[in-house]
């Protein structure tokens, strides 16, 4: 019983440590990747930051895909990204009046 207690015990440290040294690495890698504002593109309450007026920042989108609120996409990409609010139908690197439905 001891030795499988001693076994078990060290399994989970090692993958405990392993854990610990591999999460600095892969935020590091996120953090090195250019990001870009990209505007049209979050869905209601989920924006990163920038809502318009009567709104503080980050989650306060009232809409989905709203004009004047970003979320940070992978840099090259927003254009790519689909918003159903945006007139040519994609995120776009500026804020934007929503088209009519």
């Amino acid at each position: 019983m001891n030795k499988l207690l001693s076994t078990t015990s060290l399994a989970l440290a090692l993958g405990a440590a392993l854990s610990v040294t591999a999460a600095p690495n892969m935020a590091l890698a996120d953090e090195a990747a250019p990001q870009e504002k990209c505007f049209g593109v979050a869905l209601k309450g989920q924006n990163d930051c920038k809502a318009g007026p009567g709104t503080t920042c980050a989650g306060t989108s009232k809409i989905d895909y709203q004009g004047n609120a970003w979320s940070m996409v992978p840099k090259g990409s927003c254009e790519q990204v689909e918003s159903k609010t945006s007139s040519t139908g994609f995120g776009q690197l500026q804020a934007f009046s929503e088209k009519s439905s």
